[in-house]
């Protein structure tokens, strides 16, 4: 009996042995060069045209544009390039410390197995375990919880704001806590259209609760579901070889002390139809192929701002993750997060404030909002003693 067990454990492991060096293999492309970062990331320099993006389907014979055709905030991106940002906000990424990305490369943070061997299965790393994105708060028990701003009804073609950086403590390693822009394609079809945009942090994708940059795109329907975290699978085209995706951010906001703040732009390029990417002032990141998507391949139909956590109710109660700062929005400036210069791009491709936003709390006693116009205050402590 013993024996037998031991065989099939053989069997077995020898089987996620392949398939972690085989999706490794997959994942990682050659590096023209490497950086290590002093948080224990390898970020690789990949060729532009060797990213992963060029494995999907749809995207064998794509042509790589550098630069949409048009831009919400009426810049030329040569004078982007020169844009310095007003506020004390310099965010960088850690791995900048150790070193760059050569023109005509993009940074990747390389995989490593352990990444893998977190995952349910090798299959869905850098999948979402979650992916249900609803405005009814009546929708219960898939442990998501809230407190943000949003906008629906509309044509959207893209979002804006500046998002205010902390280090939020997550209670359990499959739970995490993210600020982001979400943009949402048309929901009374078969199936979801998403993209999002932010900074989170995420043990069970990164491995450590620092506070990352993320992206996410997702395509589901009757049949199957696309999309993933940052470049962990085919879909987003990276054009830039400053800013990694899935990187740490330094400096973070200190409560009570120095604010730090990341500006994010998503806008559909009227002309190719894609979804571009900018964040800070001058970083033009890249964009997802309009070919990426059905629901939005024309316009969004909403647009949520705010935070979003995991409660798994460890023990029957309430997660001590923390959304934001950790901090109720009544605490104000330097100890509330904040998102403020929050826009959408409406039908026109004019950028703007949104007209008739409403909030989304689902338990204001773990995390709530505070909308006061250009700017709103959100997030909380979780499980206190009002919220058990």
């Amino acid at each position: 009996m013993a024996a037998g067990i031991r065989n099939t454990n053989t069997s077995f492991g020898q089987k996620q042995k392949l398939d972690v060096q085989q999706q490794l293999k997959f994942l990682n492309k050659p590096a023209l060069k490497s950086i290590k970062s002093p948080d224990g990331d390898i970020i690789d320099c990949i060729h532009i045209n060797k990213q992963p993006a060029f494995d999907h389907p749809f995207l064998k014979n794509h042509t790589i544009q550098m630069r949409p055709s048009f831009h919400p905030e009426g810049l030329s991106f040569d004078e982007s390039k020169d844009v310095s940002s007003k506020s004390e906000s310099k965010i960088t990424q850690l791995w900048h410390l150790n070193g760059r990305c050569p023109e005509g490369t993009i940074p990747i943070k390389r995989t490593k197995e352990e990444d893998l061997l977190r995952a349910s299965s090798v299959a869905t790393y850098g999948r979402k375990k979650h992916p249900q994105f609803n405005t009814d708060v009546t929708v219960k028990g898939d442990g998501r919880e809230h407190a943000l701003v949003y906008v629906e009804g509309g044509k959207y073609r893209g979002a804006k704001a500046t998002i205010n950086a902390w280090k939020p403590q997550v209670q359990e390693h499959d739970e995490f806590s993210s600020s982001q822009i979400l943009i949402l394609g048309d929901v009374s079809g078969e199936g979801i259209n998403a993209i999002e945009a932010g900074w989170q942090v995420n043990y069970e994708l990164y491995g450590d609760t620092n506070t990352r940059l993320f992206i996410f795109w997702t395509n589901t329907n009757a049949n199957q579901t696309t999309g993933c975290y940052n470049l962990l699978c085919s879909g987003f085209v990276q054009t830039n070889n400053q800013i990694g995706l899935g990187g740490t951010l330094v400096p973070l906001s200190d409560y009570a002390g120095s604010q730090y703040e990341v500006k994010f732009l998503v806008w559909k390029d009227p002309k190719g139809g894609d979804w571009w990417l900018q964040v800070g002032d001058k970083y033009l990141l890249g964009y997802w192929p309009a070919s990426l998507f059905s629901s939005l391949f024309d316009s969004a139909s909403e647009i949520h701002w705010g935070g979003e956590v995991i409660n798994l109710q460890k023990g029957g109660e309430h997660t001590s993750t923390q959304m934001g700062s950790g901090h109720f929005p009544d605490e104000g400036y330097s100890r509330a997060s904040f998102f403020k210069n929050f826009q959408i791009v409406d039908s026109s491709n004019i950028l703007r404030a949104p007209k008739n936003s409403s909030t989304l709390v689902e338990k204001p006693k773990c995390y709530n909002v505070i909308n006061l116009g250009s700017r709103f205050y959100y997030g909380g402590p979780g499980r206190n003693p009002n919220c058990l």
